[in-house]
């Protein structure tokens, strides 16, 4: 029985590998029917091949470093375990990108939802521009704590936008769980400070801050994350414990030119890649795992509540890979 095999009952009922499986189908119809697609019965593996194999990756927002990454360990491998048939790459690409995944920081997620409880409550920032599905995936994030046996608070000190209180009110709710928020154009920093110190007053275990996402104009998101950060370490100095930036996946390769722009303002800790259900360049969650450094920490594969999952790369590529 091979690592995938074994892996298979395990991130099943872990993970919901069903609904990851169907999460990732457009991305699964798309890349690897392409793939297969390129590897024709008789066709030896060569410098053509192994081109057609690199115009996918790149068409798949695998990235070009990234591809170049892989098809450098293809040519090793085929070389040196004297591979001569193309059929044979499928499961060399298929071990590759796992390899990838597994020696970047997103295959040490805790899958328990666990905190310290010495620090608690355990403060979360969540930064991103407008329009990734950050509102969303508070509510989810908030749901899958509550679930966890964790009590939590919601901040809501994204106030530039009119309608984004409402919006998370509604997810709040749907969640189960409290919200902190003021009048439209309320100081952010302000919001965060009174939600972290309600949590500590009513001894709340996690605690999600919202916060606007003005990429545009970049000064005054540095200001107001900067200022945001300084007043939560006021009121307990290991806050926030965590920064995610949410990413959505249907950007591409813009979601890594997003993460490295916040990056430069803030000191981001996980990244959240939303909508892999909407798109046909999932595999645009490989250079993000291997070229920021930045663990993937959840993705969401669906609208539904409960349609946001621990990334666990084993689980991802066997999906990815599934035909069955």
């Amino acid at each position: 029985m091979g690592l995938f095999d074994r892996f298979k009952d395990k991130v099943s009922s872990a993970l919901g590998f069903d609904k990851l499986k169907d999460g990732l189908s457009k991305t699964r119809n798309s890349f690897v029917d392409k793939i297969q697609g390129v590897l024709g019965i008789g066709r030896k593996i060569d410098d053509t091949l192994l081109n057609d194999i690199e115009d996918i990756l790149i068409g798949s927002d695998i990235g070009v470093a990234t591809t170049d990454q892989i098809i450098t360990a293809l040519r090793i491998r085929v070389k040196k375990e004297g591979y001569e048939n193309a059929s044979d790459v499928y499961s060399i690409l298929k071990e590759e990108l796992h390899k990838i995944l597994l020696e970047s920081p997103s295959a040490n997620n805790d899958s328990t939802y666990s905190i310290d409880e010495i620090k608690k409550p355990h403060c979360i920032l969540i930064v991103g521009v407008n329009g990734v599905g950050k509102t969303t995936t508070i509510g989810k994030l908030a749901y899958n704590y509550k679930n966890a046996g964790k009590s939590v608070l919601i901040g809501a000190a994204d106030t530039f936008r009119a309608a984004a209180n409402e919006q998370l009110e509604i997810w709040a709710d749907r969640a189960g769980v409290s919200i902190i928020q003021q009048k439209a154009g309320a100081d952010p920093a302000a919001v965060a400070f009174d939600t972290l110190n309600s949590a500590i007053s009513k001894n709340t275990d996690v605690v999600i801050i919202d916060t606007a996402g003005r990429l545009h104009n970049k000064g005054n998101l540095m200001a107001e994350l900067e200022k945001i950060n300084r007043v939560l370490k006021k009121v307990k100095d290991h806050a926030p414990n965590e920064v995610f930036l949410i990413l959505d996946a249907t950007t591409g390769q813009n979601a890594i030119q997003q993460a490295k722009e916040f990056m430069k303002v803030t000191n981001l800790t996980g990244i959240i890649l939303t909508k892999l259900d909407g798109t046909a360049k999932g595999g645009g969650i490989v250079p993000i795992a291997n070229e920021l450094k930045i663990p993937v920490r959840y993705i969401g594969v669906g609208e539904k509540i409960d349609d946001l999952q621990i990334f666990e790369p084993t689980a991802f590529i066997e999906a990815l890979f599934n035909n069955e």
